[in-house]
């Protein structure tokens, strides 16, 4: 057995958030060891946000199947240097390339070394959701983990699962070639808001997708190939493959946390707002924490982690600033509450406003004129903001900027933007809540009718 190895910090999982967390750290000045025993890089890189939106890319340039899977492969390929093992030894962390395990409350165990680390930072991702549905362990089927190795086009794609990855790869499948059905126990895209998720299914559909909605999934049979589904009601629908999209869970399997007093909860690692375990010298970040499953919230939860471990300041999580995108075309965005959460939670103090991408000279130009914006107002704040249209995933971004900070709308209505952008759509958006008090105050009209009265 090797030395024990007593870095200031203990890295488990170099995806987003752990390779944030290692990077941050050896950068300003401690000593790092990065556990990573799969491919470096995580979830996002290798399954994920990536071979996703490179797909998607693909079959909007309607390239052959095959032609857009080496695309995806040239995207991963890309980026790969920058989390490549290579770049953190040059940044001055030591990568073990093998899956941690705690042996006790203070140590964990990778690749027959043993690590003693001041404060330690599990950052391990999640794996596709399978669940236990009659016939599945029997049968052969996709997730998002083995989706991007397909070199021949689905001949009938199932999909489990309507949620953002079961819409997105939905619209990339029918656009590539596959006859698509999609399969969903609730309501399709049923995190967002209705009115906004319509667009996006009313496209799907006029593409060539069957959205089955309210059908859970029952049972699995048939060969290779051949694959039937038994959906609640007796419904049977055959096709060539089956991808399930039904979600993910948290990667902890391997850690052996109860060795180390880590208590977990259904969603992941049980945390305090500080992002610490129940072992206080552990931090859970990312999907393993189970506050979300996105890169940026995982980027987020590095920083709030390194003020901690680094510099023992109290710094603490939020999330009602965190964006969500669903990059179908049209994209939808979403930041905060939607209008149903924001009435429930408000009721009659929430005032709503919509700006339609119709009135948006740039998207009259290039004949995107399909979409809208909501804007969920409480007390002269923004407390969520809804789109769904052309880049809408790039329009959310100021308002992460608002809300990240605590802005008044003013932030954004006073902003001078260049035109024609569809940018103008958030300030018209904005807009819209001012045109009301001022335009629509009789107050604000005597005002100006005294003033102008007594203007030389």
């Amino acid at each position: 057995m090797a030395a024990v190895l007593t870095p200031d910090l203990l890295v488990i999982g170099a995806g987003a958030g752990g390779l944030s967390v290692a990077a941050g750290a050896a950068q300003m000045g401690a000593r790092v060891v990065l556990l990573e025993g799969g491919r470096m890089g995580g979830d996002c890189l290798n399954h994920g946000c990536v071979p996703s939106k490179a797909l998607l890319a693909a079959a909007r340039q309607a390239l052959p199947y095959a032609g857009a899977m080496d695309q995806v492969a040239r995207a991963i390929a890309a980026i790969a240097p920058h989390d490549s093992q290579e770049r953190f030894e040059g940044l001055g962390v030591r990568v073990i390339r093998a899956f941690g395990r705690f042996t006790s409350t203070r140590e964990v165990e990778a690749g027959g070394q043993v690590i003693r680390a001041r404060r330690v930072v599990i950052a391990t991702g999640s794996t596709p959701l399978v669940p236990p549905i009659s016939g599945l362990a029997h049968m052969p089927y996709l997730t998002s983990d083995t989706l991007f190795d397909l070199r021949d086009c689905p001949a009938h794609l199932l999909i489990a699962g309507a949620g953002p990855v079961g819409v997105e790869m939905a619209q990339a499948h029918v656009r590539l070639g596959a006859r698509v059905t999609l399969i969903e126990a609730g309501r399709a895209l049923g995190r967002e808001d209705p009115e906004l998720a319509a667009p996006v299914l009313d496209r799907l559909r006029a593409e060539g997708v069957e959205i089955i909605e309210n059908a859970a999934l029952a049972r699995v049979d048939g060969a290779e190939g051949a694959i039937r589904l038994w959906l609640d009601g007796g419904r049977q629908i055959e096709g060539s493959h089956l991808l399930l999209a039904l979600g993910r869970r948290a990667d902890l399997a391997r850690l052996n946390l109860e060795a180390a007093g880590i208590a977990v909860t259904g969603a992941g690692i049980r945390t305090d707002a500080r992002l610490r375990t129940t072992n206080r010298r552990v931090f859970a970040v990312g999907d393993a924490a189970g506050q979300g499953q996105f890169t940026h919230l995982a980027g987020y939860h590095a920083g709030i982690v390194l003020r901690s471990a680094l510099f023992a300041l109290p710094a603490r999580a939020r999330t009602d600033h965190i964006p969500r995108v669903t990059y179908s075309d049209p994209e939808l965005a979403q930041i905060g509450l939607t209008e149903t959460e924001a009435r429930a939670r408000f009721g009659p103090r929430l005032k709503v406003f919509r700006a339609d991408y119709a009135g948006n000279d740039r998207a009259v130009t290039e004949a995107r004129t399909e979409g809208f914006a909501k804007l969920m107002v409480v007390g002269g704040r923004p407390v969520g903001v809804s789109i769904v249209g052309e880049a809408a995933g790039e329009l959310i971004g100021p308002w992460a900027l608002v809300m990240a900070n605590r802005l008044k709308l003013t932030a954004i209505a006073g902003t001078v933007l260049p035109y024609p952008t569809l940018g103008e759509l958030n300030k018209r958006l904005a807009g819209a809540y001012f045109s009301e008090r001022l335009f629509d105050s009789q107050a604000v009209k005597r005002m100006v009718r005294v003033v102008q009265r007594v203007l030389p």
